[in-house]
């Protein structure tokens, strides 16, 4: 997993509406990426609509924010739009930035293992740098966590 210190990893990723977003483009901004298990879940739900509902704090204080999960462009568009999120959601079916990231792993629920995004932010500085990790997120006050 990325650990503080390290460089935001490149990639190109697809938000909501089919768009690339390049990551050494964002490079140059205080950047927050965090990765969320499933789309419309009530815990990924909550940790959307918080850091919606404090955006406008989060983009005072200079942040961008995108989020990460393995769903489809179609789920995260429906995501985003139903809860009128600010910020792309990346569909990442294919991985590639959540494995960059390290937060595939595996994970254990009601006695059962699987491999799956473990929730976690990353907050980079304006050069790209991590700066925070956050690997106890609190969905209902993950905004807080991020601006402490």
């Amino acid at each position: 997993m990325l650990k503080l210190g390290d460089s935001l990893p490149e990639f190109i990723g697809t938000n909501q509406n089919g768009e690339s977003i390049d990551s050494q483009k964002l490079i140059g901004n205080k950047l927050v990426v965090f990765f969320y298990p499933k789309a419309s879940t009530p815990g990924c739900t909550a940790e959307a609509c918080n850091l919606r509902d404090n955006y406008s704090v989060l983009k005072e204080k200079g942040f961008q924010l995108i989020g990460v999960s393995a769903d489809s462009e179609k789920r995260q568009k429906s995501f985003s739009e139903k809860y009128e999120l600010p910020f792309d959601v990346i569909a990442d079916e294919d991985h590639d930035v959540i494995n960059k990231f390290g937060v595939w792993q595996l994970k254990k629920f009601m006695g059962k293992e699987f491999m799956g995004i473990v929730r976690t932010t990353f907050v980079f500085d304006e050069n790209g740098i991590c700066i925070q990790v956050i690997d106890k997120v609190k969905t209902k006050d993950h905004a807080a966590q991020i601006l402490e």
